[in-house]
């Protein structure tokens, strides 16, 4: 049981900056999140059913918090080194870049999957 709703509601406010501030700053941010509205438009054009919808919502959240957890590690080291150019930074800011483009590339493929059979039958629609 939830003893401390002020404490609570205070982690959801830290949450919730820390999310603005990520969607204002960064680029990528934003060009997933305009990805997600395109994508979340064509499931429903194409009529996704429920198992699509979770899976999408799992990419698309999965994607977000990946690129939230890059930024934290991008200005956590650039905290540390001062942002000095070092190697080792440079490589962990690669690394945690690298996660999200996987993510990203397998989240398009899976999108690939579960879209294409709808498209086709829409498209043999449109030209009826």
């Amino acid at each position: 049981m939830i003893r401390d709703w002020g404490r609570l509601i205070r982690s959801f406010k830290y949450a919730s900056a820390g999310i603005l501030h990520a969607f204002k700053s960064e680029q990528n941010i934003r060009i997933h999140t305009i990805s997600v509205v395109v994508i979340f438009g064509i499931a429903v054009i194409l009529d996704a059913n429920r198992w699509e919808w979770m899976i999408l919502l799992i990419l698309v959240g999965g994607i977000i918090s990946l690129e939230l957890i890059n930024t934290a590690i991008e200005r956590t080291i650039d905290l540390v080194t001062n942002k000095e150019i070092h190697p080792l930074a440079k490589q962990a800011k690669d690394v945690a870049a690298g996660a999200v483009l996987i993510f990203a590339v397998i989240s398009v493929i899976i999108g690939i999957i579960i879209f294409y059979d709808n498209f086709l039958s829409f498209l043999n629609f449109l030209t009826i």
